[in-house]
């Protein structure tokens, strides 16, 4: 597998949370981690549950603003720090470079799981019947059957949603894609599915920072990890 340039790094990069219905206490999730990850390549984050890795994951999407540090993606040649990005860069990014795939699918009511993967690509400019065709072949790829593409995701079993926000992740082929849990749900079958996937996309060039809990899942498709409590805030 060949590893390219530097597609996604932090700087001391730090999380605390304040708890204010417990009078202002702060909670110290993690402080100083100092990553990049290149195109190509698969960082999978290790550590024990509550140690931080999906308070990480979504810093380095914006979801949780750091406490301190940086985290920067490149895009044109050129590093874009987010957390100093206004709300629209942090949006465009989030179109053009950086992908997404939560454990949990979190989508509008009533809409089809084919528009839902479509999206990403609509939003890039896409035409509308590219973009479903797109999302289609994606969704067969997976493995959701075609009866279930017009329906709204909210009726589907846990590992039908899973693949669909698998494919929503995947379809626009984003240079950085961060991934937590994604085969949680799933049964082994569609697991290698997904495995396999996750694969052509690293051969792709995407950059890919994940959450594993599934040893071979993490073995399959983890070029190196980063053990998050390394950098826990009380160490």
């Amino acid at each position: 597998m060949t590893i390219g340039q530097p597609m996604l790094r932090t700087r001391q990069l730090a999380k605390t949370f304040t708890l204010h219905q417990q009078g202002g206490l702060t909670l110290r999730v993690f402080s100083g981690v100092d990553l990049a990850v290149h195109a190509g390549e698969c960082l999978a984050l290790a550590g024990r549950s509550g140690s931080g890795k999906s308070s990480l994951l979504r810093c380095l999407y914006g979801n949780y603003a750091a406490t301190h540090g940086a985290v920067e993606v490149r895009h044109e040649g050129q590093w874009i720090d987010m957390t100093r990005a206004d709300d629209r860069t942090v949006l465009y990014l989030r179109r053009r470079v950086i992908g997404h795939v939560s454990q949990f699918l979190r989508v509008v009511p009533r809409v089809a799981a084919l528009d839902i993967v479509a999206e990403p690509l609509r939003l890039l400019g896409v035409a509308s019947e590219d973009a479903r065709r797109r999302a289609g072949d994606w969704l067969a790829r997976l493995n959701l059957p075609a009866r279930l593409w017009t329906l709204p995701p909210a009726t589907f079993s846990g590992g039908e949603q899973q693949r669909v926000n698998v494919a929503r992740g995947l379809v626009a082929g984003p240079p950085v894609l961060l991934l937590d849990e994604p085969t949680a749900s799933l049964d082994a079958g569609n697991r290698v599915v997904v495995v396999d996937a996750i694969r052509a996309a690293l051969a792709a060039g995407t950059a890919i920072v994940g959450i594993f809990h599934d040893n071979d899942v993490r073995r399959a498709v983890a070029t190196r990890s980063l053990d998050i409590e390394t950098f826990a805030a009380s160490a």
